[in-house]
Parts: structure tokens; C-alpha cells; sequence
């Protein structure tokens, strides 16, 4: 059910020409083949606890940089960079702390994209 949830968001967000213009360039492909998908799953774990799963984010909206990690792109991509975002476009309430369904989901549509993007290039 998640899968075609992930996957009808993804379409969707492509509709965005905000959203499409994101894409993942030479170098973050080679950090990922270098580290691997699991690794760039823990990494994302650990950015969404940290930068998105709390009740209140004092700098939210400019939590997430716009590069230096494939994850940080693949947020701007799937709306899952700030609160604002995942309310607008997930229906995921701000104000509350994520819970573990969230935040599986949040990462599993990361990861869905940085798997397009990879296929894609």
C-alpha cells in the first residue's frame, strides 16, 4: 500500500516545476555507489530525526540545505525538507512529533527518488 502511495506522490511532485528541477548531480551519484543505499538510509534516518521529526523546529523552512548530500536534494524533490512541505503536500500535521510510520515513510519516499534518479541517469 505504502509502495503505491510513494509511487503516486512521486508522480505528482513532478507535476511540480519547482520539485523537477532537482536533480541528483555526477558527484552525489558517486557518494552513493561509494557508500551505498544503506548507508544513505541511515543517513537519511538521521537527518529526518534530527532536522524534521521534532514537535517544533525553530528554523523551519531552512532546516535543509539545498545541497551538499543527496538526501538534502531528494528532500527538496519530495517535499520533505520542512514542515511547511510535508503538511502542504503529505497531509503530515506540523506541531507534533513524527512518529515512526512518518518517518518510515518520509525516508521510503527519499529513497524512492534517489532510486529514480539513479536508474534515470
Amino acid at each position: 500500500m505504502q509502495n503505491m502511495r510513494i509511487e503516486n506522490m512521486l508522480n505528482s511532485l513532478s507535476k511540480s516545476s519547482f520539485r523537477r528541477k532537482f536533480h541528483l548531480n555526477q558527484k552525489d551519484k558517486d557518494y552513493i555507489k561509494e557508500k551505498g543505499m544503506d548507508k544513505i538510509r541511515e543517513h537519511a534516518y538521521d537527518f529526518i530525526n534530527k532536522r524534521l521529526a521534532p514537535e517544533n523546529i525553530s528554523n523551519d523552512g531552512k532546516q535543509t540545505p539545498m545541497r551538499g548530500h543527496p538526501v538534502f536534494i531528494a528532500q527538496h524533490a519530495t517535499a520533505t525538507c520542512c514542515r511547511g512541505c510535508l503538511y502542504k503536500w503529505h497531509k503530515i500535521q506540523k506541531g507534533i512529533k513524527l512518529n515512526e510510520e512518518q518517518k518510515d515513510y518520509i525516508v521510503n519516499i527519499i529513497m524512492a527518488w534517489i532510486d529514480r534518479e539513479i536508474k534515470n541517469s
